[in-house]
């Protein structure tokens, strides 16, 4: 995955689900759009954790 900021992903994950839920999408849209939605769910959530253990390494030092 290219260099991507948690912003931009979540702002992503947002727009594929708007587009799964219209009714104007595709099969194949679909299965394409929840492939690029894990892709990001899995960025978010390793980008969370790294940002949480920071944060208590941050607490740990005082």
């Amino acid at each position: 995955m290219p260099k991507i900021t948690y912003d931009k992903a979540f702002e992503e994950l947002n727009r594929i689900l708007e587009d799964i839920q219209s009714e104007d999408i595709g099969i194949d849209d679909i299965a394409k759009k929840s492939k690029r939605a894990k892709e990001l769910l899995k960025f978010c959530r390793e980008k969370l954790r790294t940002i949480e253990d920071q944060v208590a390494e941050n607490f740990e030092e005082e």
